[in-house]
């Protein structure tokens, strides 16, 4: 648990007017008594993390693309659409750091919540 973590940890605690250690024992089995959503609540942000990690290694790719056809056309070579390949690309990119924004949020106000989604 890194620092931040615990103070909000030991803020969710006090607040509960609980100690850390009971907090903890409730949140446990909380957790434990509905493995489906807890599994669920887990599995759905993984997923959610691989696809902009995923993403992310796409546009490594497509940026590496972009550096041939530069090279292609500082050699003189026609690029016919070029700014339409560039508009889409910078759209996905746009859309991958929402999600990753959208993700960030979900996270903050879960945590914020108590954990409540």
């Amino acid at each position: 648990m890194n620092d931040a973590e615990l103070e909000r940890f030991t803020a969710a605690a006090e607040a509960c007017q609980m100690s850390n250690a009971a907090f903890l024992a409730y949140a446990v089995d909380k957790a434990a008594r509905d493995l489906n959503r807890t599994a669920a609540e887990i599995a759905a942000e993984r997923q959610v993390i691989d696809e902009l990690f995923a993403a992310r290694r796409h546009l490594g790719r497509i940026h590496g693309l972009f550096n041939q056809i530069v090279k292609a056309l500082n050699s003189g070579a026609d690029v016919p659409h070029l700014d339409a390949a560039a508009q889409q690309v910078a759209s996905a990119a746009s859309r991958m750091e929402d999600a990753a924004d959208a993700l960030l949020a979900h996270r903050d106000n879960a945590a914020n919540d108590g954990g409540a989604a």
